[in-house]
């Protein structure tokens, strides 16, 4: 039970931390143009030109940081097994590639976002087995 606890809890923490980056402060710090509509698809396919620099690496690092904070919270949850860190870990991961897939950005975006994902993956890797006890 405690184990799907930290899975359940460590995507909550994910997901949030990805909102608040990409949404919450991205648009504080890098507005959209007022006639934006962030949330249809189509409007995002045929004005990512038009997307401020700074809001596109924001969300490079949301999906870093949220893979990062989630594993790592599922490790403090389980404190005895990498499983749930690993499931949020690669569920995020996957998230990632599905944005990267979805939205055809430019080619320095989709890399460095799906590297830096991978990266994150690492070092939430490290977090999380830092908090079992063994």
């Amino acid at each position: 039970m405690k184990h799907i606890l930290a899975t359940i809890i460590g995507l909550i923490v994910a997901s949030f931390t990805v909102y608040l980056f990409e949404s919450l402060i991205s648009q504080q710090l890098f507005p959209l143009p007022a006639e934006a509509q962030p949330m249809d698809m189509e409007w995002l396919k045929n004005n990512l030109d038009r997307i401020p620099i700074g809001a596109k690496i924001m969300v490079i690092v949301a999906h870093f940081l949220g893979i990062v904070m989630g594993m790592f919270i599922a490790g403090l949850i389980s404190k005895t097994s990498m499983v749930p860190a690993y499931i949020v870990g690669g569920f995020m991961l996957l998230a990632t590639i599905f944005n990267v897939i979805m939205l055809p950005k430019e080619l320095w975006f989709s890399s460095v976002d799906i590297l830096l994902a991978v990266v994150g993956l690492l070092i939430g890797k490290s977090l999380a087995k830092r908090q079992l006890r063994i």
